[in-house]
């Protein structure tokens, strides 16, 4: 099992500012647009079936985003994700956006989601086997803060020259 996909995306002109960079709010758009991608891809597990049928989702809590490189209209970039903290009751993906090469860091993305049921509007507990996937896919890493974690990706990045599949 993939415990960090990969996905591509490209940057639409209509998410850029006047000098062709991607805009700060919309980091955040394509990298819970890549996760939620491949959260169906790698794991077939569907956030929108779930919540339209089960009536359970995941809220987003808390975004802590860094930028470390501008992305430019029509560049293709890659976007990494992975699990890398979860409890009962909510779930916390980091998500790297670098150039389509891997050479570069583009933004840093720590995103935590809390479990809820939309019949009853309140926080519930994830089900065992949604624990038993997050135990399999869990990867802690050893960072204090977003900036410690987006410094030390880039400098990983520049001591082995692209980035490996699991940074």
């Amino acid at each position: 099992m993939i415990k960090s996909p990969e996905s591509n995306s490209i940057i639409r002109f209509q998410d850029c500012d006047p000098f062709g960079h991607l805009n700060n709010s919309k980091y955040i758009d394509y990298m819970f647009n890549a996760r939620e991608d491949q959260l169906i891809k790698n794991y077939n597990l569907n956030i929108f079936q779930m919540a339209q049928v089960d009536k359970k989702a995941w809220v987003s809590g808390k975004s802590e985003i860094i930028y470390l490189k501008p992305a430019f209209v029509m560049e293709k970039v890659v976007i990494q994700t992975r699990l890398i903290d979860y409890s009962a009751k909510y779930v916390q993906a980091e998500m790297v956006m670098f150039d389509l090469h891997k050479t570069h860091v583009k933004s840093v993305l720590w995103g935590k989601f809390f479990h809820y049921d939309l019949k009853t509007n309140k926080g519930i507990e994830h089900s065992d086997e949604h624990m038993e996937l997050f135990k399999t896919l869990h990867m802690p890493i050893v960072a204090d803060n977003l900036d410690d974690r987006a410094f030390n990706v880039a400098k990983q990045l520049k001591t082995n020259g692209v980035a490996q599949r699991v940074i």
